[in-house]
């Protein structure tokens, strides 16, 4: 073959092997020959499916979550007169289509605050519920400590167990390899109790009993943590702060989870909560704070985070509950936008 056919047939190689290169470069994972990164959502990517009000009948319906238990919702939050009035009391909700909800038990305890209730599902086949614990006096905060409750059908609950110790709070757990892990923020009740405010990391075997592993090195009044986990023991955590500096922080760790890397986004967080999506994305929701408090969902990575839908939202709101199924995110969260505080549940079409 002469040397300029041969030119030319190594041209033609060359544009064939481009052109398939650019018409997968969507469908090719990342890291792979002549593949590109995809392209970011934004709001016209993420549908709101639908929005449902499902629970107003307590003063203040507040701090939500959701999961799927033996093929039904159950949804959980906190009933009380006000946002810190009252001792809350923990609602339970369920539902086998999502559409219509009933009460399936309310969790008190005589003088305790129950708060910020959070559901998963313990490895011998049990809900869990874990919560704050708070003590009041004419309106001042004088102790606190976790509890947790267990349940066989999400009727019927075992009464609220203290774990931790006095001041903790143990805000989410989220269980893997069989293994419950949470972040716990400690502050001392009393004048100065911000001033001792930081973070630990915790797991337990039985949900119950919880030994440290290593404290966080978050600054500026670190509190609520939620963990969620990747395939390969990746352990992400997104963070809120409430000191000089607000902006929400998110760290990510391989076992054994004693190494942190951190970032800071540049947005305020309230009751953050996040899910892995099966394509690797990560979404958040969370407060969102110009232009007045709304629920936001939002797609962040490792060092990355960016709000893309609000929900119909306002005042106070937030602290949400996320699941995915049948290829759509529910969230549970509450809201006072059309009056009291009340229970919503959304759902969102996702960019696959």
């Amino acid at each position: 073959m002469r040397t300029l056919d041969l030119f030319r047939f190594g041209q033609l190689v060359w544009q064939t092997v481009f052109a398939l290169c650019v018409a997968l470069s969507f469908s090719v994972p990342q890291g792979s020959f002549c593949a590109e990164p995809p392209p970011k959502p934004s709001a016209s990517d993420v549908e709101l499916v639908s929005v449902q009000k499902i629970w107003d009948r307590g003063a203040h319906n507040a701090f939500t979550d959701l999961i799927r238990f033996r093929d039904r919702w159950f949804c959980t939050f906190r009933e009380a007169e006000g946002h810190v009035k009252g001792d809350g009391r923990l609602r339970v909700l369920t539902s086998d289509d999502g559409q219509t909800w009933q009460s399936a038990a309310l969790l008190a305890e005589d003088g305790i605050d129950l708060r910020d209730p959070k559901l998963s599902v313990t490895p011998d086949g049990r809900l869990m519920i874990a919560a704050g614990g708070s003590v009041y006096r004419e309106g001042k905060l004088v102790g606190r400590q976790p509890r947790v409750a267990f349940s066989p059908d999400g009727r019927n609950w075992s009464p609220p167990q203290r774990v931790l110790g006095e001041g903790e709070w143990l805000w989410r757990v989220t269980w893997h390899n069989g293994r419950a892990y949470g972040v716990s923020y400690n502050a001392s009740a009393g004048k100065d109790r911000y001033a001792a405010w930081g973070l630990k990391l915790v797991a337990s075997d039985d949900g119950v009993n919880y030994r440290e592993i290593v404290k966080l090195d978050v600054p500026d009044r670190p509190n609520e943590t939620t963990l969620r986990f990747r395939d390969d023991g990746e352990m992400i955590a997104l963070v809120r702060r409430e000191g000089g500096n607000t902006f929400g922080w998110i760290g990510t760790s391989r076992p054994p989870h004693t190494d942190w890397k951190w970032h800071e986004t540049q947005y305020r967080l309230g009751g953050p909560n996040f899910l892995i999506l099966p394509n690797g994305t990560l979404w958040a929701a969370s407060r969102y704070y110009p232009d007045g408090p709304k629920t936001i969902l939002a797609r962040f990575g490792p060092t990355t985070y960016e709000p893309v839908l609000a929900l119909p939202s306002g005042g106070d709101c937030s602290y949400a509950g996320l699941v995915w199924h049948d290829n759509l995110l529910w969230m549970s969260y509450y809201s006072s936008h059309e009056g009291k505080a009340c229970i919503y549940l959304a759902r969102i079409r996702m960019p696959q």
